[in-house]
């Protein structure tokens, strides 16, 4: 199979709140001068990609192998970001055959932390199954294993945000490292237009962690949002039942609702304070701080 002169990397998961983050970094004019797909499962999706001269908007089913084929044909590099769901394991093997029948040459995929703990939780069991997927298909690898969103008080916390002021979750007083998707992107971005040169060889086949500088409760979460959107935000910590109860009835199936279950007693018990220096090492600077998130987002609040 021929490839293309430049350098061809595939984003998949490219409308979501991570992925479209990345296909944004590696279309900016600092980026690679190659050609940057961004599959999408719904071209309805796609339009935030229009003014991105440099991307193509390819079409992928996971359920659908002749799908995955076209998407991944004369690609270099992946971004690897896959439905969470019960068949992630099904997903990866058949995009990592078709990776490898397209003779893809690296990929960067969006882990969680804690995906090699033992006995581990059951999203962090399925991502650690798609890595080592990837491993023993000998294709060349980095995983970025990350903590919780910033961008989560958006698109989790948002509604009751603008019209209750407050937020509802049973995650107690336990600490969060939380990291903004945007500092995901640059990290994903450097590893994948760097990845042809000597210095970037530290990356292969390795996990990195990615955190925020700093742990945060959801209390003090609340605050530093409070101060920075002009308006008192609160964080009321509800019983596990009624945070179960509130899911289902937003439509949530049982499967996922049992996973951020089993998340939020991690946070509970003070599991998911860990911070680590990845972002600053992998791209020079320190983490976007919650507040500079919070200054960002501010209009998603009123």
């Amino acid at each position: 199979m021929t490839k293309h002169d430049d350098t061809s990397i595939l984003v998949t998961g490219s409308t979501g709140t991570v992925g479209s983050e990345v296909v944004k970094q590696l279309a900016s004019p600092s980026s690679v001068h190659g050609v940057i797909k961004a599959a999408v499962h719904s071209r309805d999706k796609a339009d935030k990609f229009k003014s991105y001269n440099s991307v193509e908007i390819v079409d992928i089913d996971y359920n659908r192998s002749e799908t995955i084929a076209d998407a991944l044909e004369n690609v270099d590099k992946l971004f690897w970001l896959t439905p969470l769901a019960p068949n992630m394991t099904e997903i990866s093997s058949n995009l990592v055959k078709e990776a490898k029948k397209n003779d893809v040459r690296y990929i960067v995929k969006l882990s969680v932390m804690g995906a090699d703990a033992e006995p581990g939780t059951t999203i962090g069991r399925v991502h650690r199954q798609e890595e080592k997927i990837i491993e023993e298909s000998g294709i060349p690898y980095t995983f970025l294993r990350c903590t919780a969103f910033m961008q989560n008080f958006v698109n989790f916390f948002g509604p009751t945000i603008k019209t209750q002021n407050a937020f509802y979750i049973p995650a107690g007083d336990g600490k969060v490292s939380f990291v903004d998707v945007r500092d995901i992107a640059v990290v994903a971005t450097e590893i994948l237009t760097k990845s042809n040169a000597k210095k970037s060889q530290q990356y292969e086949n390795k996990a990195y962690a990615i955190t925020g500088e700093e742990a945060l409760s959801y209390s003090q979460a609340a605050e530093i949002l409070s101060n920075e959107i002009g308006k008192k935000i609160s964080y009321i910590d509800i019983p596990e039942e009624d945070a179960r109860k509130a899911m289902k009835e937003a439509g949530i199936d049982g499967w996922h609702v049992d996973a951020l279950m089993e998340l939020y007693r991690i946070i509970r018990a003070d599991h998911a304070s860990q911070t680590t220096a990845t972002v600053e090492e992998i791209i020079g600077r320190k983490p976007l701080s919650l507040a500079q998130f919070a200054k960002d987002y501010v209009e998603f609040f009123r």
